[in-house]
């Protein structure tokens, strides 16, 4: 018997007016595992991940997280089974007003955690994702990779089964991406946290992800393990991995073909 999935959609669809968000959409994610979904702007990524944890609740179909039916829970008990996940968003979502470790500690102080607990469990948090030294540092002070940093520390303080990330490295630049990126992957090792992710950059999808979907007008196009997507043919991952390497080999052939102008610089 396989184990039950950490995320289950079955036959979820969404509508706004006649636009159809969701479009009948299943989907399985194992715990531990890190599942990307890639897609352009409009795709339904950001209604499913919504949808994933009743932030906004389908028309049809069921929703599970963690072995607990959202769809079929109201008021307290679905609060309850929604704490078993977190989210982290593109611009951060923090409290300028607050430093780091408050930031940090406020969904324990919201469950009535004391604050000596409060405090041990942020500075805990702050060491792991490498904000030891930035407790006392307020958002503004800190850097875009330090903010992101700062917002998953925060997503971590309430233990979550699940980690949803709403494009949480498209407001980055290349390398701090790839380090965002890496702490994910580090700690759905080291704590067996389950990721849903969505992105339109395929980058994401390749470097972490163990599964992946594509997208399009609220369906899943193509569903598979990464690697296999990117070795078949037929696929629109492998297809856009294919087309990017090939642009940026012709960058690279430009730019070493390009003249060179005394001092060393190519034009």
């Amino acid at each position: 018997m396989e184990p039950r999935p950490s995320i289950r959609l079955s036959g979820v669809v969404k509508r706004f007016g006649d636009l159809v968000a969701l479009d009948a959409v299943d989907l399985d994610v194992a715990s531990g595992e890190i599942f990307g979904i890639l897609g352009r702007s409009g795709a339904g990524k950001s209604t499913l991940l919504r949808t994933a944890n009743l932030l906004t609740r389908p028309d049809s179909g069921t929703v599970e997280v963690d072995g607990a039916e959202l769809t079929a829970l109201r008021g307290r008990e679905l609060r309850a089974a929604r704490s078993k996940t977190a989210m982290i968003f593109q611009h951060f979502n923090l409290l300028s007003n607050r430093n780091a470790a408050a930031n940090v500690g406020l969904p324990l102080r919201f469950r009535g955690t004391p604050r000596a607990v409060r405090r041990a469990r942020a500075l805990e948090l702050l060491d792991l994702v490498g904000l030891s030294d930035k407790a006392k540092a307020y958002p503004g002070q800190l850097s875009g990779g330090q903010r992101q940093r700062l917002a998953i520390a925060r997503a971590l303080a309430s233990d979550p089964a699940v980690l949803l990330s709403d494009e949480a490295t498209s407001a980055l630049d290349t390398e701090t991406t790839d380090e965002i990126l890496d702490l994910l992957a580090r700690l759905n090792r080291e704590l067996g946290l389950t990721i849903l992710l969505i992105t339109h950059e395929l980058e994401v999808i390749t470097r972490i992800c163990h599964r992946a979907a594509v997208m399009e007008e609220g369906r899943f196009v193509e569903t598979g393990g990464v690697p296999d997507l990117l070795a078949s043919p037929g696929s629109r991952l492998g297809g856009q991995a294919r087309r990017l390497a090939a642009r940026l080999l012709g960058e690279e052939v430009a730019h070493s073909a390009a003249p060179i102008v005394p001092g060393g610089e190519s034009l």
